[in-house]
């Protein structure tokens, strides 16, 4: 997953500015204020030792002045506009702000607190006045007009006709040609989205937190593995309760709970808790937040010109159109679920002989699903977690990419950090030129969000013919280290590493002239394609040799294991594709919509389900109530992107099964077509420069186990999924 301001302002339409209200002068705040001075810094990176939370609502209202000013020189201006008077102009405007926001929002993500969270419900509102002000305003909006009306003469190169088009779209798609009366309620629903959105995300945080199983009794611990175990004692510790237990709603915490926990009761307790975040009734539910957001966002689409909010934002995306994501989900949800419906039989065995005379239960899926791999594969992911220590995986991803790019890594003690887990690397090239700083922050806390992202602090660019190194983030949420034992993955965690790791060198390696069009700046069903890539690496026998190491003995994982991997690679891929797909589907039907949703979500959501058939054993990998993608992030009719994205992923890296692993020809060629071109290109035109070919579904199909149980779709093309017969 990725998380950039870009996305955040998009999400939201987010607007101009109250600067007559301010009169604060930006060399007087720069005195006192950190973020309005130069940063003179290591990297040039954010001075997080000597930032305050209060530096920031001060900071924000004077850097939206600033951009005002410079909006209006723009707008005012007598010379005859050109793509530089205007454009990029344009683009250069708002540096300031944008540098202030990214890191608010970042902290606001990975380190907030309630001062935080309170500067940000006060801010969105103007923020999203500000940006409504820049793109609905008419003498702006005419000039960008004159120069995408003369942009055949301009004889402009491919970047500058992208970013031209991008600019135009924008104001297109904010509103800009509206008559006045739409535009101000256009401007009050981007308002209310911007703090509802915010609402939505604090809440599920807040629930996540809230909530604690407390273990006094050392036998509801059985099953559980010593690392798990050796977990919750150090959580019970920290939070003053020494010689209990403790397991909380974070992932790496619930997740082993429910998968090795013998104590049904127990199970069902924390899974509850779980997939009601949000659904309580209380003052962080969440239940009116989403009806709004849907219907907000739909008018917002209808007033724009769209049918509905689906049809707005795919229409800057791959797919283009609601139909042809339903009709790629629907070719992979029949076989999806008929192997789910086999795994839940072989669930359902394995509990009649527990005596369990009971349909399966979401909360007994991962318990019987591990006991039925032991047994079946003799695979236990205990044994497998010694050779995935955090810092193996971490020294395995950076091998990886010398091999493949050539890249160094060194660890780097003088950038400011903002909190004590996190780590800085200096990542270099080939031939030692500076590619970008890169932070990792990998462990769960309160103050954090839970899942795993990148994120960006600046986004690269080319200035005078000098790039602008990239700062980029990998934020995650894995086991903390105990006193005896360092943090050790799951193979799932693993590969989330990696996944991760795909999005930050999509940042890293960037290589354009404009930030707007830099790194992961590209449609979401593109975006996840240098994600998913990585995780082929991560579970190819060659890769594992290399990386994967017994964190006592050093000893390399042994062929038996890899074996066993190899034979369970599509394991539980019905429960894994179906959970998945169930909230890919609950999504579009939350913005495919024309009429306003008037009943409360949670029948809402079982009509969704029922329409699929999704079996009781199995919910949505994200239920609506805590489902921060598309509610309080940047996905909202577009988390289809990782199947999406999977057709890409899986036949690009059948290239290198072809070949070699780390062909470094190959590998310069998706470097150079894909991860440098950011946003400069059409998806589908970059894609087939790099394959030679459109993508076939085939290999994604193969991949998950489900080749045998469908006939696949050939390809997919841009904006539409064909069957080749």
């Amino acid at each position: 997953m990725i998380k950039t301001v870009r996305n955040l302002l998009i999400l939201t339409l987010t607007t101009t500015l109250m600067s007559c209200h301010q009169e604060n002068k930006a060399g007087t705040i720069g005195d006192e204020n950190p973020l309005l001075a130069t940063w003179d810094t290591p990297y040039g990176a954010p001075p997080f030792n000597v930032i305050k939370n209060d530096h920031f609502k001060p900071a924000l209202q004077e850097a939206m002045r600033i951009h005002q000013g410079e909006i209006d020189a723009i707008a005012n201006s007598h010379a005859l506009p050109d793509f530089k008077n205007t454009i990029v102009a344009f683009e250069d405007s708002g540096m300031l702000l944008n540098r202030i926001y990214t890191v608010f929002n970042n902290l606001n993500s990975a380190e907030t607190n309630e001062q935080l969270q309170l500067v940000a419900q006060d801010i969105a509102p103007e923020i999203t006045r500000h940006y409504d002000n820049i793109y609905m305003n008419e003498k702006l909006f005419a000039r960008v007009k004159q120069v995408w009306d003369k942009q055949i003469d301009l004889k402009l190169n491919n970047e500058d006709a992208k970013l031209l088009e991008r600019k135009y779209k924008a104001f297109v798609r904010n509103g800009a040609g509206l008559p006045e009366d739409k535009k101000e309620r256009l401007r009050k629903i981007n308002g209310e989205l911007a703090v509802i959105s915010l609402k939505f995300g604090d809440n599920v945080l807040a629930e996540t937190n809230d909530f604690q199983l407390v273990i006094d009794n050392k036998d509801d611990l059985a099953g559980l593995p010593e690392s798990i175990v050796a977990a919750a004692a150090e959580e019970a510790k920290a939070r003053e309760k020494e010689g209990q237990w403790i397991f909380t709603l974070q992932n790496a915490s619930v997740m082993p709970f429910l998968q090795y926990a013998d104590n049904r009761k127990l199970r069902k307790k924390i899974w509850e808790a779980y997939q009601n975040r949000g659904n309580n009734g209380n003052a962080k539910d969440n239940r009116i937040n989403i009806v709004q957001l849907a219907n907000l966002r739909m008018e917002r689409a209808q007033i724009l010109g769209y049918k509905t909010h689906a049809h707005y934002v795919l229409d800057e995306r791959m797919a283009k159109t609601p139909e042809n994501v339903y009709k790629l989900m629907d070719e992979v949800w029949s076989p999806a679920l008929a192997k789910a419906k086999e795994e839940a039989a072989d669930i359902e065995a394995l509990m009649l002989a527990d005596t369990i005379k009971e349909e399966v239960q979401p909360y007994d899926w991962r318990y019987y699903t591990e006991k039925i791999r032991q047994q079946r594969y003799s695979l236990d992911e205990q044994e497998l977690k010694p050779y995935f220590s955090l810092d193996g995986v971490r020294d395995g991803i950076f091998l990886v990419c010398d091999r493949l790019y050539g890249l160094k890594f060194k660890q780097v003690k003088d950038a400011p950090v903002y909190h004590k887990d996190v780590t800085t690397w200096e990542v270099a090239d080939n031939d030692g030129k500076l590619l970008g700083l890169l932070y990792m922050d990998f462990f769960p806390r309160a103050g954090k969000k839970g899942g795993a992202w990148m994120t960006s602090f600046r986004k690269q660019r080319t200035v005078d013919g000098k790039r602008i190194t990239p700062i980029i983030s990998i934020v995650c949420n894995f086991t903390k280290p105990t006193a005896t034992i360092p943090s050790l993955l799951t193979f799932d965690e693993a590969s989330t590493f990696f996944h991760e790791f795909g999005h930050a060198l999509h940042g890293l390696l960037s290589n354009v002239t404009y930030e707007s069009l830099a790194g992961t700046s590209v449609p979401t069903d593109f975006v996840e394609l240098p994600s998913q890539i990585m995780e082929n690496w991560a579970s190819d026998p060659e890769v594992l040799t290399l990386y994967a190491k017994h964190y006592k003995t050093g000893a390399v994982i042994p062929a038996e294991l890899i074996e066993k991997m190899q034979q369970a690679g599509t394991f539980d891929q019905g429960f894994a594709t179906v959970e998945y797909l169930a909230a890919a589907y609950l999504d579009m039907d939350y913005h495919n919509r024309t009429e306003a949703i008037t009943q409360n979500i949670v029948p809402f959501e079982e009509a969704s389900m029922k329409k699929i058939g999704l079996i009781s054993s199995i919910i949505p990998r994200y239920r609506s109530t805590y489902y921060n993608h598309i509610f309080s992030g940047g996905y909202s009719a577009g988390y289809y992107s990782y199947i999406w994205s999977g057709v890409l992923d899986t036949d690009a890296f059948e290239a290198f099964k072809e070949t070699s692993l780390f062909n470094r020809q190959l590998a310069a060629g998706f470097r150079t077509k894909i991860l440098e071109r950011g946003g400069t290109g059409d998806p589908a035109t970059m894609y087939k420069s790099f394959r030679r070919a459109d993508p076939s579904t085939k290999a994604l199909l193969k991949k998950r186990g489900l080749d045998a149980i469908t006939k696949p779709t050939d390809s997919v093309k841009k904006g539409k999924a064909t069957i080749k017969k």
